[in-house]
């Protein structure tokens, strides 16, 4: 480069300081042709009106007019403004080194930040809901979803018991589960959540006693129930009562929490399942005991909110157990059960679900009173969810319906205003569980019918459901049909308790491994035999019997017949029977028969008389 940047800038400087001196000039001697000329012509009249109107912009600097001095006189008018920037681009062409940049691209920036702000004044338009899927769970309600960080596979749970794996790059067109269990038993399953390495699922269920489980389904630890016969809950190794819900810790891996029915919030650690790690114990401004029905870690993981049974909303700090940091008794209706408790992605508002159908909004600072508060909003079921979307400019609830009484519906609000800005009709059913995956941008919806949803937009969201409705469904290999069935053997001790098939595919490919397993039946040797294998019918004696009697044949269907068969022959010519007992058997006597007339003339007077 010929010149450096401070030289052009100080270059420009002086010419835009040369310009303001020029134009000041031009308008003085503009000035003193309009005195000289008489108003008599139509022309005079418009220089002496453009006169005017310059000299009002320039009267505030007739100090500098007179200092300054007139390079060039012209006559006239003033030169338009496209004349004026003449002189200035010829200066430019002149300036050596690189260039100012040009107006046009600030115009274009500046566009370009009017379309963002047009945007954020429109978060609606970032909802996925172009295209769904769904994935049919049970006939039974689902209280339940859980999706892993990555966003790869998403895990059902709902009141039939059952806990569902889906894969959404392992599944085609017919968007069936690769793997169901019931983890629990016979208890409904109440929560689902995969921890922030997504390598273990937290399973809360109707019991007292919580469960972590892997990604394949199989148990990793389960908390210890505690003794129900202690006053002091602290004293208690683990809950004594139904569990209601539960939320691993954002930050340290291990860490979750659970609430139960014993008026207990408490931290686990997966390395030690039998104690709890702390317990918190909501009271009421009175001191006594309530039920916590929702409970969840704050984004950093420092606080711990809960709400209870009394419609109040607490939160303590992770570290300290014995008071909470903030208490706002009166959040929701007393006797109500809020039913989701939800920190926002900046930490500093709060969202929750009352069982009173109002969603409400906290600032943590000043948590005296709500931000905004939105009514009408049904629920029937003691785990509507609630949640920001990835962006925090909105917040998503469902509403619940009675069967029959319409649909269920997806609400949007914005955080900013709090206004019901969308809504999406899922089901004609109640919508109890919803999830805004951050990183996928789709939405998982859990529905009082059996049915999960996944809504996403092709150009908005990313991988996930995406990847599964491309895939053609795949045809039943007849291998997997000929797969033995597992046999549960519980009881049995564990020499012989047989491995659990972790899927059937993993099996089969394990059989091909399988030296003996794999190995093609030899054929049959035909002919007497050869290489140690004895031949199809054999040499001996046995194997040639049986040859000659698989060859008979004679049908003895009915046995009566065949022997009658043979009875004349045998009376004409007898040989087996009678010439053996010819010399043997006695001389046959046979008795006379009698008719009946007789035999009742022969009876005994006796009996006559008896009869």
């Amino acid at each position: 480069m010929r010149g450096s940047i401070p030289g052009l800038r100080e270059h420009a400087r002086a010419e835009e300081a040369r310009e303001k001196e020029e134009e000041m000039n031009r308008e003085k001697e503009l000035r003193r042709q309009n005195e000289d000329i008489e108003p008599t012509s139509s022309g005079s009249h418009v220089v002496r009106d453009c006169s005017k109107s310059s000299s009002r912009d320039t009267s505030s600097s007739e100090s500098e007019e007179s200092s300054g001095s007139s390079d060039d006189e012209l006559i006239g008018p003033p030169l338009p403004l496209k004349m004026m920037k003449e002189p200035s681009n010829r200066i430019e062409e002149d300036i050596l080194g690189p260039l100012p940049p040009p107006l046009y691209e600030e115009v274009e920036e500046d566009d370009d930040d009017d379309g963002d702000s047009e945007e954020e004044e429109n978060p609606v338009q970032k909802i996925p809901d172009s295209h769904e899927i769904t994935l049919k769970h049970g006939t039974k309600t689902v209280s339940a979803l859980g999706l892993d960080p990555s966003g790869a596979r998403l895990v059902t749970g709902g009141y039939d018991y059952d806990v569902k794996f889906w894969d959404f790059a392992g599944m085609d067109a017919s968007f069936k589960a690769f793997r169901s269990l019931q983890p629990c038993e016979c208890h409904q399953i109440k929560s689902l959540q995969y921890s922030n390495t997504g390598d273990m699922i937290l399973v809360v269920s109707g019991s007292s006693q919580a469960k972590v489980i892997d990604r394949d389904g199989f148990e990793v630890m389960e908390c210890i129930k505690g003794d129900q016969y202690i006053v002091d809950m602290a004293n208690t190794k683990g809950h004594t009562a139904m569990l209601h819900t539960g939320s691993w810790h954002p930050k340290i891996k291990g860490e979750f929490m659970t609430c139960s029915n014993d008026a207990t919030v408490r931290t686990w650690e997966v390395e030690n399942p039998r104690k709890q790690r702390s317990v918190f114990k909501p009271r009421t401004m009175q001191g006594k005991k309530v039920i916590p029905t929702t409970c969840t870690y704050s984004r950093d993981g420092n606080l711990i909110a809960a709400a209870c049974q009394n419609g109040s909303i607490q939160i303590w700090d992770r570290n300290l157990t014995v008071h909470p940091k903030f208490h706002y008794k009166q959040a929701h209706d007393p006797g109500t059960d809020t039913s989701c408790v939800a920190f926002s992605y900046d930490g500093n508002v709060l969202a929750s679900r009352g069982g009173d159908d109002t969603l409400k909004l906290w600032d943590i600072r000043q948590f005296n009173k709500p931000l905004f508060s939105a009514s009408g909003l049904p629920t029937l079921f003691p785990m509507t969810d609630c949640c920001f979307s990835p962006d925090d400019k909105l917040i998503v609830t469902g509403t619940s319906v009675q069967r029959g009484c319409g649909s269920g519906k997806l609400v949007f609000f914005e955080r900013r205003t709090f206004q019901r800005v969308y809504e999406i009709d899922i089901t004609d059913a109640s919508v109890v569980r919803c999830l805004w995956h951050p990183k996928l941008n789709q939405i998982m919806v859990g529905t009082g019918n059996g049915l999960a949803k996944v809504y996403y937009d092709p150009n908005k969201s990313q991988r996930g459901a995406k990847l599964c409705v491309v895939k053609t469904q795949r045809k039943a290999k007849q291998a997997e049909t000929l797969t033995q069935d597992y046999i549960i053997t519980p009881h049995a001790l564990p020499m012989f308790r047989e491995p659990r098939q972790r899927s059937t595919r993993k099996q089969l490919e394990k059989d091909r491994l399988d030296p003996l397993k794999s190995h093609k039946p030899e054929p049959p040797v035909a002919g007497p035999g050869r290489g140690g294998r004895v031949g199809t019918h054999g040499g001996t004696l046995s194997s040639y019997i049986v040859k000659n009697i698989a060859l008979d044949k004679t049908d003895d269907s009915n046995p009566r017949e065949a022997i009658l068969r043979h009875a004349k022959a045998a009376e004409d010519n007898p040989y087996w029977v009678s010439p053996a007992y010819s010399k043997t058997q006695p001389k046959t006597m046979f008795a006379q028969v009698e008719s009946d007339d007789e035999e009742a003339k022969n009876e005994p007077e006796w009996k006559k008389r008896k009869i």
